[in-house]
C-alpha cells in the first residue's frame, strides 16, 4: 500500500469548518488501498476499483415481463375485442427461436423470449379463454406493453457502476446479471484503535473508585467495521507519553490508520497530541463543530493518525463527520453525502455562530406531521442521547439559534452509519 506524504493535511488556519475539513482530505490524500480480485458472491461491503461496463446487453434478448399471451399489435381489432387462435407456447430458458404466427396468440410466460413478429403482452388475468382454445383480448392495450426490450436496463458497452463504488445488495444484483464471477476491488484498510486515560477500564474488569468503563473503543470499532476495514483493538493506553509515544510508532508500522480517543486537548494529562508530535508529524485541527472540537489529524512514517475527543457522543459525530470521510479516502471509496431531510422543528435552541453544531433528536409523528424533539440532556458524555434518539439536526454556522417551527436538515442515523 502507498504510504502518505509529510505535507499532505498541511493547514495553517484558523478553526477548521467541516467542508473545509473534507475538502482538504478529498483534495489533498491519495488512496492507498492496493487492489484484489474476489468471487462476486464475497465482495459485499468492498469498494470498487475499476468501473464496470456491461459485456453484454442487458437484459440480453427481447422477453416476456409477465405471464400471458403475445401479440402483433397490428393484429388487433381496433377499438374492440379480439379473438385469436393460439399456435405457439414459450416458457423462460426456451434456446430456440421462435416466430410469431400472423394472426394468432401466442402463450408466453414471465422471461420467455418473445418470439419474431409479437411486439405486445396481454397479462393472462385480463384474457378469456374460450372453449375452443382461443383467447378473447380486450381493447385498448398499448403498442409493446408488457415487454422487455433487449439493452433497456443496461446497453452493451454501457457504464453500469463507477470506481469508488461500495459494493451492496443491488450493485452485486447488477454484476451477477452481467455475468461478472469475479470483481477487482481495494483491499481492506487496517485500522489501529486504542483508547487513553488512566480512568477507564475495560468491560468486565473491576470498576475502582474514579474510573468508567469504555465506551469509545467498542463504539468505534463498530462504526469502522461497517466500511469493511481490517480493525486492531490495541486496548486502553495510560496517559503516559512513552507508552503513548511507543505504542503509536508500532502500529503505524503494521497499519494505514491509527484512531484514538482521548487526550487530543491542551491539558496537562492530554499526552496523544505530545507524543503524535514526537512519533511523527501533527496538524492541530481545533475544529468548528460541537460537540468535538479537539480532533487531532497528523502522520506516524506514512500512516495517517486521527485523534478523536473523549467523551462517546463527540467520538460519534467527529468520526462520521470526519474519520469517516477519510477511511473513505484512503480506502478509494467515493465518499457519498448522507442527505439531509427537512425536518419541522419542536424545539428551541441557541448556539454560537462560526460552528456546525449537532443536535441529537426523536421524530415523532403528531397530529400535523413528522416533528422532531430535542433530547434532553445535551452533554457529549450522555451515550442515551444517542440511543434515545434517530438522528443529528445540522445547525450550519450561520446560524445563531432556532425556535419551534423552524425547518432544519435532519441526518438519520442509518444514513451516517451506511
Amino acid at each position: 500500500m502507498a504510504q502518505l506524504t509529510d505535507d499532505c493535511f498541511a493547514f495553517g488556519g484558523p478553526l477548521l469548518t467541516i467542508d473545509a475539513a473534507t475538502q482538504l482530505i478529498t483534495e489533498r490524500l491519495p488512496v492507498i488501498a492496493g487492489v484484489e480480485s474476489v468471487p462476486v458472491f464475497e465482495a459485499d461491503g468492498r469498494v470498487l476499483a475499476h468501473a464496470l461496463t456491461a459485456p453484454l446487453p442487458l437484459p440480453p434478448f427481447d422477453n416476456s415481463a409477465v405471464d400471458g399471451y403475445a401479440v402483433a399489435h397490428g393484429d388487433l381489432v381496433p377499438g374492440g375485442a379480439t379473438t385469436l387462435p393460439v399456435q405457439l407456447r414459450l416458457i423462460a430458458g426456451d434456446r430456440t427461436a421462435a416466430s410469431h404466427p400472423p394472426g394468432t396468440a401466442t402463450r408466453i410466460f414471465t422471461g420467455a423470449p418473445m418470439p419474431a413478429g409479437a411486439d405486445t403482452v396481454f397479462m393472462q388475468e385480463d384474457v378469456e379463454v374460450l372453449q375452443d382454445g382461443r383467447v378473447v383480448l380486450p381493447a385498448g392495450l398499448k403498442l409493446g406493453a408488457n415487454r422487455r426490450l433487449a439493452g433497456e436496463d443496461l446497453a452493451d458497452g454501457g457504464a453500469a457502476l463507477p470506481s469508488g463504488r461500495k459494493l451492496g445488495p443491488a450493485e452485486l444484483s447488477l454484476a451477477a446479471s452481467l455475468g461478472l464471477a469475479q470483481l477487482t476491488v481495494r483491499t481492506r484498510l487496517r485500522v489501529a484503535v486504542f483508547s487513553t486515560g488512566n480512568e477507564v477500564v475495560a468491560p468486565g474488569a473491576p470498576l475502582a473508585p474514579g474510573t468508567l468503563y469504555d465506551a469509545n473503543r467498542a463504539l468505534l470499532i463498530a462504526l469502522i467495521r461497517r466500511t469493511g476495514c481490517h480493525v486492531t483493538d490495541l486496548g486502553i493506553l495510560p496517559d503516559q507519553r512513552a507508552a503513548v509515544t511507543s505504542a503509536l510508532a508500532d502500529a503505524a508500522s503494521s497499519h494505514d490508520l491509527i484512531i484514538t480517543s482521548g487526550g487530543v486537548s491542551t491539558g496537562e494529562e492530554d499526552h496523544v497530541r505530545a507524543a503524535l508530535e514526537g512519533a511523527g508529524s501533527l496538524v492541530f485541527w481545533r475544529m468548528a463543530i460541537k460537540p468535538g472540537r479537539p480532533v487531532a489529524l497528523g502522520l506516524i512514517n506514512g500512516c495517517a493518525f486521527v485523534g478523536l475527543p473523549g467523551n462517546p457522543v463527540a467520538v460519534f459525530v467527529t468520526y462520521v463527520r470526519v474519520a469517516r470521510v477519510l477511511i473513505a479516502r484512503l480506502a478509494g471509496e467515493t465518499p457519498v453525502a448522507a442527505p439531509a431531510l427537512p425536518v419541522r422543528l419542536g424545539f428551541r435552541y441557541r448556539k454560537k455562530a462560526g460552528r456546525r453544531e449537532y443536535v441529537r433528536v426523536r421524530l415523532v409523528a403528531e397530529a400535523d406531521g413528522i416533528v422532531a424533539h430535542k433530547h434532553p440532556r445535551d452533554g457529549a458524555g450522555v451515550i442515551t442521547s444517542l440511543t434515545e434518539t434517530d438522528g443529528l439536526v445540522e445547525l450550519v454556522e450561520s446560524s445563531t439559534g432556532v425556535v419551534e417551527g423552524d425547518m432544519a436538515p435532519f441526518l438519520p442515523y442509518a444514513t451516517l452509519l451506511a
